[in-house]
């Protein structure tokens, strides 16, 4: 039996508390996103709005996270990436505190924007640091645990942000993230390692010209729309699942924090094992499983007809798993396509370009969705035909990244 030397498990100890604290900075600003969904009964209510104005307060959080990480990744390769991550947390943390002393829709929408201006860059900052700190072998593990953030808002933040909604009214929800933001903020000042990156000073033209050269490459172009394509697939869904459920389902509207717990739970399970799967048996092999495994809730939860609770929670629950578990895959199959002095950019521009299709899937749904007289939402199946054709489409992609890469 080999026994770890003392040396390798003081580095995999350091490895796991950075990246428990990589994920607690994305439990922090995917909360403030995914809060907007359950709270979309609310916000239609309270502002007297309609799905397409919905589906923009949505999209303006992921439009302006994709325009501002476009242009950020012109510079996102010259700052050490720890100091860079504080810089555009403190950010997001002032764009959510202007969301919760937003007195209306203008005000709210106004503060989404700037709150996705710093979320979506900070996201990126995230998953550069993975990549930079943590080796491709134990990578997909690292993925995992980052990627299950999306679980862990919705189990323990979702629940408590609707709870202080629905006691207080809904900018209480935003207080509670920024709360959340600060404490996260000061622990990654004191963890989080510095990385410098070894790059030469260049003017604003030369830099322009490398950011280009970066851009059009055929394999970064590969990967970009691999994450992109699985975005916009599952954001013409997500934003109205709540809507759906409650209006053309029947599940009360208190009852949807069960979504977002029993669901998150369930995705904390398959991203771990996901994660493993893929330092085991290969990225793109369990990318391939999860997504046309993930083809069978998106049709059953577009196409469901008012149904008892439990059946409700089982096909969303479904659909949070399979739909999230793709991502962990395609995003360690992705970080190998990059070089390490590039990683910055790479990321800042992935993240854009799939923070932008994800706005326009968003709205694209508003435009599609209609609803009847008493208030259901029409063409939902739609827009899940949509997110299966995307599903198919990224397994192409990904099988000529692992071919030309001869990833596993």
């Amino acid at each position: 039996m080999n026994v770890p030397a003392t040396d390798d498990l003081a580095v995999l100890r350091k490895e796991r508390f950075i990246v428990i604290i990589l994920a607690a900075i994305q439990v922090a600003h995917i909360l403030d996103f995914v809060i907007m969904m359950p709270l979309g009964p609310q916000f239609m209510r309270v502002f007297n709005i309609s799905p397409v104005e919905f589906s923009t307060l949505v999209s303006a959080y992921t439009f302006s996270a994709g325009i501002v990480g476009f242009f950020g990744a012109l510079y996102a390769d010259h700052f050490d990436r720890k100091k860079f991550l504080l810089f555009n947390f403190s950010g997001f943390i002032i764009g959510t505190f202007m969301c919760a002393i937003s007195p209306n829709f203008g005000a709210l929408l106004a503060a989404r924007i700037i709150a996705g201006a710093f979320g979506g860059v900070l996201n990126a900052s995230v998953l550069s640091l993975v990549s930079d700190l943590i080796p491709y072998q134990r990578r997909g593990a690292a993925m995992g645990v980052v990627m299950s953030a999306f679980s862990i808002s919705s189990i323990l933040g979702v629940p408590t942000g609707l709870f202080i909604a629905n006691a207080f009214d809904w900018h209480g929800a935003f207080y509670f993230i920024c709360i959340v933001g600060l404490i996260f903020w000061i622990a990654a000042y004191f963890v989080l390692p510095s990385v410098k990156i070894k790059t030469e000073p260049r003017s604003f033209k030369s830099n322009l010209m490398n950011f280009k050269s970066i851009l059009i490459q055929k394999d970064y172009i590969q990967a970009f729309t691999l994450t992109s394509t699985l975005g916009f697939g599952i954001f013409m869904i997500v934003p109205f699942i709540s809507t759906y459920i409650v209006r053309n389902v029947g599940m009360p509207e208190d009852k949807l924090p069960l979504i977002y717990l029993v669901g998150g739970i369930g995705t904390i399970i398959t991203a771990r094992i996901v994660g493993k799967l893929c330092d085991k048996i290969g990225s793109y092999a369990v990318f391939r499983v999860t997504a046309v495994i993930s083809i069978v809730p998106i049709l059953l939860l577009t196409n469901l007809p008012a149904a008892p609770l439990w059946i409700a929670l089982i096909v969303t629950s479904l659909f949070t798993m399979f739909g999230s578990a793709r991502f962990i895959p395609a995003m360690t199959l992705v970080s190998a396509v990059v070089k390490p002095e590039e990683r910055g950019t790479f990321m800042s521009l992935e993240n854009a370009s799939r923070q932008l299709s994800s706005g326009l899937a968003s709205q694209g749904a508003g435009l599609i969705l209609g609803s009847t007289a008493a208030g259901a939402l029409t063409h939902y199946n739609v827009v899940g035909l949509v997110g299966v054709v995307t599903s198919i489409v990224a397994i192409f992609i990904a099988l000529r990244i692992k071919n030309k890469f001869n990833l596993r």
